[in-house]
């Protein structure tokens, strides 16, 4: 058995899905250094060849601009948004496009849901999705995980240096704005989720410019010793590299309404046995299956969120390759209801996630579904949490 898509017409509490069938359109918007238009279209032609065989991808169109000839778009179109997440955050992409790269002074990416088409022969196609009839709520948000490994033996001076990552104090001018990060260890694996709001921009652009701020970048400084991956953050094509590498982008995000008379969880620590607050969950699976296990629980969220009198209030789900993470808030201790704070709503999703779960690389093999096996994986599952800081002061 495997875990089902999700319905195109999905709960109006999600406010992101990239399973709910809809087409996907990429709009890039670059600045191409003057004199370097032919060398600009003769990477765009080897990029073209190149990406036309990627699954998913359905057609690309280049423009110059009318007023501005160094002014260029690219707008791209696929089925839907996990090809495209898988190809754009893989190192083909990025040796693919680097030749391009060579020729901008500066680049915008933007994705965007296709909601409602008309006329052409596009719109007809029969074998394309229905575009969504109606619009996802949305806060203003943009939510994106970072991952890496460390060095063996690193975890406990990792942790130490992590505690004391700060939130930059917003200045005028800045890019994008540091709405809350937490920051989580899982043996030699980092998850650094944030949060993110007034992005003027390009995601990867505003995560370079965090790096680069003096506090932030004291931190990274104390870091980079023990990071698998070597990356010199005074090169920003290797600094950009490293991120993209590091990616784990936000499949799926939805928030419930909370019960009756209850309170919002408020950000910080969850320690075992404490009543409310965030939790990260890590899902490594097996090979060439991470894509069905984000879909199974993304589809089990979507269902807790149309019985809101659960404990998990809200739950973002990550993605990438066999690396699935998934962020909870929750309201009461974890550990009184460990199948929902799982993701594991219906009765048969834990016999699906035992076929799609790594279960050696948590030291859970012989998980069963049953309670005590539920409070085991969720023991096993569950990142420690070493830095939670938001714009209110939690």
């Amino acid at each position: 058995m495997t875990a089902p898509g999700l319905a195109p017409q999905v709960s109006g509490l999600v406010s992101q899905s990239a399973f709910d069938g809809s087409r996907l359109r990429v709009v890039l918007l670059l600045d191409v250094v003057d004199g370097a238009q032919q060398r600009f279209l003769d990477a765009y032609e080897r990029v073209c060849d190149q990406v036309a065989s990627t699954p998913g991808h359905i057609r690309d169109q280049l423009c110059q601009s009318l007023d501005d000839p160094s002014q260029w778009l690219i707008t791209s179109e696929w089925e839907s948004a996990p090809p495209f997440l898988a190809w754009v955050n893989s190192e083909e992409h990025m040796e693919t496009v680097r030749p391009l790269r060579a020729c901008l002074k500066d680049t915008r990416s933007l994705r965007f849901r296709i909601i409602r088409e008309t006329g052409g022969p596009a719109a007809a196609a029969p074998a394309a999705p229905v575009p969504r009839a109606s619009p996802r709520p949305g806060g203003g948000v943009v939510r994106h995980a970072l991952t890496y490994t460390l060095r063996p033996g690193s975890g406990s001076a990792v942790a130490r240096i992590l505690a004391g990552h700060p939130l930059p104090v917003r200045r005028e001018g800045d890019p994008v704005r540091l709405h809350r990060t937490s920051l989580f260890v899982h043996g030699d694996r980092v998850v650094q989720v944030v949060e993110v709001r007034e992005l003027r921009g390009d995601l990867l652009a505003g995560l370079v410019h965090l790096t680069g701020r003096p506090e932030v970048r004291a931190v990274e400084d104390a870091l980079t010793p023990h990071l698998a991956q070597d990356r010199d953050l005074d090169d920003p094509q290797s600094l950009r590299v490293f991120l993209t590498r590091s990616a784990l982008p936000a499949v799926h995000h939805v928030a419930p309404l909370p019960s009756p008379g209850s309170t919002p969880a408020p950000a910080g620590p969850v320690p075992p046995g404490s009543p409310a607050g965030r939790l990260a969950l890590y899902y490594p699976a097996r090979q060439g299956r991470g894509g069905e296990l984000a879909r199974l629980l993304s589809r089990q969220d979507e269902l807790a969120a149309d019985a809101p009198h659960g404990p998990v209030r809200a739950a973002t789900v990550f993605h990438r390759d066999d690396t699935v993470v998934r962020i909870v808030e929750v309201a009461d201790a974890p550990e009184s209801a460990p199948a929902s704070v799982l993701g594991l709503r219906e009765p048969d999703s834990a016999t699906e996630l035992v076929e799609l779960l790594d279960a050696r690389a948590l030291g859970v093999e012989g998980f069963a579904g049953d309670g005590d096996g539920l409070v085991r994986l969720l023991s096993r599952a569950r990142m420690r949490l070493v830095a939670d800081l938001a714009e209110d002061g939690s």
